[in-house]
């Protein structure tokens, strides 16, 4: 297996526990691990008398519960525990895919999503979006890229870097197009909950498709990344059986510690989720206000859903502005280099602390020496 380089990784190395400010940050404001044993009486006790042994590779009955009441069709034991997200990713394409099979990736997408994909050895497409087309989905360009051998679609909704919620009318196309061919839809689901107006949320695809699976995480919308915590839900058995073999060669079974807060967590997600959208709704007009005031230097497609927006900056260097930024200012944006889309750039509005990042880079725009 040989893997391209992972730029955003690499970017976020290099800047990420040094920058003051991250505003290009996807996930949503963190938690204390107080503040999860707080959400239950004897919470802490039952925490403290957690033995540090191995646990189950499929994950714990009590977390895989908490995770199905996510979904309105997929029962605990059609959920597999996973560290992370990332592992998600690399366990599915590498259970699935080989060399003779053909997978659809829509793109632009989180570096892995891709790359990993083409690590199997097998054909990989890129159903593109574009910013000149408003992101704007279309169908009959992915017909297009569909073969005989297509074994997989990756879509993500809410949708990193782009911050949108796949209309419904082309998610419920989509699965009509795999379906008819018995495709399997894989769906990053990692910022569902997290639609700006839950109106606007979608089925989960493990509940609407019956070869569908849905990616999971404790790390974005519910804002406890530290907790290296996912998971897959899918009712297709056959699926499951193989990414349960394949983990066994990766991280064999997740942390005790972070199954107890996750589960813990998931049980009131609801108590999560409020304060984390309270947050976006709060600071996206601020940014939006933002990009209007410096509209010739931004332009944007409003977000509908997770904590970012990938704007397109008129700049001929965008990642030597993105340097300079947080070199001057200690303020990270994430240039869209690392999703190879270089007129663009990562913002990132879950944090609490945006408003006094947005002051630093708006002193920072008005001297336009850059």
């Amino acid at each position: 297996m040989r893997l391209s380089p992972f730029k955003i990784e690499e970017y976020y190395a290099k800047h990420e526990f040094s920058a003051k400010y991250m505003l290009s940050s996807s996930d949503s404001q963190t938690r204390s691990v107080a503040e999860i044993l707080n959400l239950e009486p004897d919470a802490r006790a039952r925490f403290e008398a957690i033995q540090l042994g191995y646990t189950e590779t499929i994950g714990g009955f009590d977390l895989r519960r908490a995770i199905s009441s996510i979904y309105s069709t997929t029962q605990p034991d059609q959920v597999l525990v996973l560290s992370n997200a990332e592992e998600g990713i690399f366990v599915l394409y590498n259970a699935l895919l080989a060399a003779g099979d053909h997978a659809i990736i829509e793109t632009p997408c989180f570096n892995s999503a891709l790359e990993v994909a083409k690590a199997t050895g097998a054909d990989v497409s890129e159903w593109q979006l574009h910013f000149d087309d408003n992101w704007q989905h279309d169908l009959a360009a992915l017909e297009k890229l569909i073969r005989p051998n297509t074994k997989l679609m990756y879509i993500c909704t809410p949708h990193n870097p782009i911050g949108r919620v796949m209309p419904r009318a082309i998610f419920e196309a989509l699965i009509d197009l795999a379906a008819s061919r018995q495709i399997i839809i894989f769906c990053d689901e990692v910022f569902r909950e997290l639609e700006h107006d839950p109106k606007n949320r979608l089925p989960a695809i493990s509940d609407a498709y019956e070869h569908g699976v849905s990616l999971g995480s404790v790390s974005k919308s519910y804002g406890l990344p530290g907790l290296r915590l996912g998971w897959y839900a899918t009712r297709d058995q056959a699926i499951f059986t193989k990414a349960l073999a394949f983990k066994n060669y990766t991280t064999i079974c997740a942390s005790a510690p972070s199954e107890f807060l996750a589960a813990l967590a998931l049980r009131h997600r609801q108590v999560l989720l409020q304060r984390n959208l309270e947050i976006v709704q709060r600071n996206l007009p601020l940014l939006e206000a933002f990009f209007t005031r410096y509209s010739s230097l931004f332009s944007y497609v409003a977000p509908t859903g997770s904590p970012m927006v990938f704007p397109k900056v008129h700049l001929p260097n965008v990642e030597a502005f993105c340097e300079r930024v947080v070199q001057e200012i200690s303020v990270l944006l994430l240039p869209g280099s690392t999703y190879d889309q270089p007129h663009h750039a990562r913002f990132g509005f879950g944090r609490s602390n945006l408003p006094e990042a947005l002051g630093l880079l708006e002193a920072f725009v008005q001297k336009g020496d850059f």
